[in-house]
């Protein structure tokens, strides 16, 4: 189905073509037809197929066509679990309304409290944030939800999985009662506890899903290599030497393992970067603008980038650690292969990793390919960087030295 044979307004369409969107993907060819009617849609799908434009499209829609509005109260609410994923949502919201003439204010933490409690006050019609943040403006009593017309909440098994689910109750508890709004819900995985949330607070919603038999995206080539933990890194340097990886994210569960391939990376020739949840939030989207741009070819992440980030061009993604959460492989894979292009998935199984292995694979219900390395791929001229050194506060986890007295010289 092409986007032209929606009757779309038309400030909403020129926004369309300027984004060159033109054929819609399979979740905007089965959802747009029942929430541009007004229909409540729980939607799941492979990330990276459209589900964004999918929400996008059918909001601005609604807030088009819906001229009875007064006052001066938002009009429109999208809750993403994390930062990185607000502001995607919000750039792509700023470039299919670009024509549509409505007030966007994104609210998360980290950055611009002022500006953005000033924006909420000076009344924005779509406000697209995370649940912390934003319940402190409402508690602030900085704004107000009672005239929302349209609500998402997109990754919401995320927000299952981040703790936010008590939050999210508050909030939509101080929305207009579900059958005065629309409400489209859309993830990659949908589980019971999501459809539980999906019934609770939505109007008789619509379950759509196009995973079809593999959760995984078709266009991802994966692989995967069993490595100790000491082999690890000569391959994965043998492997970048070897293969064109001109935009590559590197996944490791822990911050501290991130830092220690951050350091060994940059000793070896490889310039990268590392984000993970308590990297400051300017420096964390610095570093996203050089990888999206390209002048960072490689970037180190823990599971806080797993999910949400639609970033045009990666090449590779490499789990470096598998994860401990079966559906955060699908996450990590999900970088790559966007938007019909192709991508490639490598995995290393270490000693501890293997044990995540068989989960994964009853969770995607296939067997991961598996590619024995040659020797000569492992380098053994490889720099060495120390481990970062990770010191204990007192009163963290820890009991401060006792002072003992010394002896009064008489």
């Amino acid at each position: 189905m092409q986007f032209d044979q929606l009757a779309l307004p038309e400030p909403l369409r020129k926004g369309i073509v300027e984004a060159e969107f033109t054929e819609c993907t399979p979740i905007q060819e089965l959802t747009l037809p029942l929430t541009l009617k007004g229909k409540d849609v729980a939607g799941q799908g492979q990330t990276g197929t459209g589900k964004t434009a999918a929400f996008l499209i059918t909001l601005f829609n609604r807030l088009l066509t819906n001229t009875t509005v007064t006052g001066n109260h938002a009009r429109a609410l999208i809750l993403a679990p994390t930062r990185e994923l607000v502001v995607q949502i919000e750039h792509d919201a700023r470039l299919l309304g670009m024509h549509c003439g409505f007030s966007i204010q994104a609210v998360y933490g980290g950055v611009d409290y002022a500006r953005q409690r000033e924006g909420l006050r000076q009344g924005a019609d779509i406000i697209i944030a995370t649940p912390g943040r934003l319940i402190d403006y409402l508690k602030q009593k900085v704004f107000s939800l009672s005239a929302v017309e349209m609500l998402v909440i997109d990754e919401a098994d995320r927000m299952f999985d981040m703790g936010f689910i008590a939050d999210l109750r508050f909030i939509l508890r101080r929305l207009p009662p579900f059958d005065k709004r629309q409400n489209l819900l859309f993830s990659a995985t949908l589980n019971h506890r999501v459809m539980e949330l999906a019934y609770e607070f939505m109007n008789v919603p619509e379950k759509i899903s196009v995973s079809g038999e593999r959760i995984t995206a078709d266009a991802i080539e994966q692989v995967l290599y069993h490595v100790s933990r000491r082999e690890k890194f000569p391959l994965l340097l043998g492997l970048l030497r070897r293969d064109s990886m001109t935009r590559t994210i590197i996944f490791t569960n822990t911050k501290r393992e991130g830092e220690h391939l951050h350091a060994r990376m940059n000793a070896n020739g490889f310039p990268c970067r590392l984000i993970s949840g308590d990297v400051a939030q300017e420096k964390r989207l610095r570093i996203m603008k050089a990888f999206k741009e390209g002048s960072l070819p490689i970037l180190i992440a823990t599971d806080v980038a797993s999910r949400g980030l639609h970033i045009e061009g990666v090449t590779h993604v490499i789990n470096y650690d598998l994860p401990e959460d079966r559906e955060d492989y699908v996450h990590r894979i999900g970088r790559t292969a966007r938007a019909g292009a192709k991508g490639k998935a490598i995995s290393f199984a270490d000693e501890i990793g293997a044990l995540s292995l068989e989960d994964i694979e009853e969770y995607i219900r296939y067997k991961i390919p598996v590619e024995w390395p040659e020797e000569e791929l492992f380098v053994s001229d490889f720099k060495r960087a120390a481990k970062p050194k990770h010191t204990t506060k007192p009163g963290k986890g820890t009991r401060a030295p006792r002072k003992r007295n010394r002896p009064v010289s008489r």
